[in-house]
């Protein structure tokens, strides 16, 4: 019997990345090493999450998939690699990240990669932080193309203003970058196919021809998630996502497929697995009806597909 599962974070050295993800959920990062990702359940290569508590501690997410899927996934069907269908990061960007863009389904087979949607929820935001997405109202290709020649893209691309507590949905074919000071929980497919159109003159490889068969030129100055009307926060055919206050128990109920609790603040019980903020369970489809207990008050996200 399947149990919600908690998995040992994959750190990952990042120029633009730092030390935050120690100070503000206590990662057990590696002395003097400059973080920038944590991958909190990975079945990505070699990437393998490897489980942290109950009976299967020890063994990776993927011999899960391997020897109970129906148990862990329900009635959501896996990656056509047979590989689990989501990635959960934590980013620590201390500066900016490159210009970026993913390919959509339709073009990624043609050029080796994988499809990719995602989105990044702000946990934390330094004054004056900022995230790119989208290009201005009326920009043409051709524009972005001469400007991208002169290496002077930032004028024509959308900006916004980040709090915690914010959302930005990532189709693919979006171009996206996100500013400095920023601490985000990233939701995204299972695909690690990233294209840098611009990298603000830092010396890494870019993938400037790759980059324009994916960008949506007609993707023009997207906003955040409205969260006035409930709690859901993102709902795409890829995923969705709903962030849940709690100050009493909240029953949930898989309905036939997994569930992912992140602990944004707060601490809490998922069933009776513990989790403290900066915390992910990976609760199976056969899990079937559980409980988010909170110790206190806690925000949790809970994604689902």
């Amino acid at each position: 019997m399947l149990y919600p599962l908690k998995f040992h974070p994959i750190f990952k050295e990042r120029v633009w990345g730092g030390r935050e993800l120690e100070r503000l959920y206590r990662k057990p990062l590696p002395t003097g090493a400059v973080i920038g990702e944590s991958w909190e359940i990975s079945d990505q290569g070699d990437n393998l999450s490897v489980i942290a508590n109950g009976p299967l501690a020890g063994r990776t997410l993927r011999s899960v998939m391997e020897q109970h899927q129906e148990e862990l996934l329900g009635d959501i069907p896996p990656m056509p690699n047979g590989r689990f269908p989501l990635l959960i990061k934590i980013l620590d960007a201390r500066e900016r990240l490159s210009l970026q863009v993913h390919p959509p389904a339709e073009v990624a087979p043609a050029l080796g990669g994988e499809p990719k949607t995602e989105m990044w929820y702000v946990a934390q935001a330094d004054p004056g932080a900022t995230i790119y997405a989208g290009l201005k109202h009326g920009v043409t290709r051709q524009q972005f193309e001469a400007a991208l020649a002169r290496r002077k893209l930032e004028p024509l691309i959308h900006k916004l203003a980040p709090r915690a507590g914010d959302t930005l949905f990532v189709p693919s074919g979006r171009l996206h970058a996100t500013g400095a000071g920023l601490v985000i929980f990233e939701v995204q497919q299972n695909s690690d196919t990233t294209y840098r159109v611009y990298d603000w003159g830092r010396p890494r490889e870019i993938h400037v021809q790759q980059s324009l068969q994916c960008i949506d030129f007609n993707d023009f100055e997207p906003s955040f998630a409205d969260t006035q009307e409930g709690e859901v926060l993102v709902a795409s055919e890829q995923f969705g996502c709903a962030r849940l206050r709690l100050d009493t128990p909240r029953p949930l109920d898989c309905n036939d497929a997994f569930h992912i609790i992140a602990c944004v603040e707060g601490a809490l019980d998922v069933g009776d697995v513990p989790l403290a903020a900066g915390g992910f369970a990976l609760v199976p489809a056969s899990v079937g009806k559980f409980t988010l207990r909170p110790r206190g008050k806690a925000t949790v996200l809970d994604v689902f597909v």
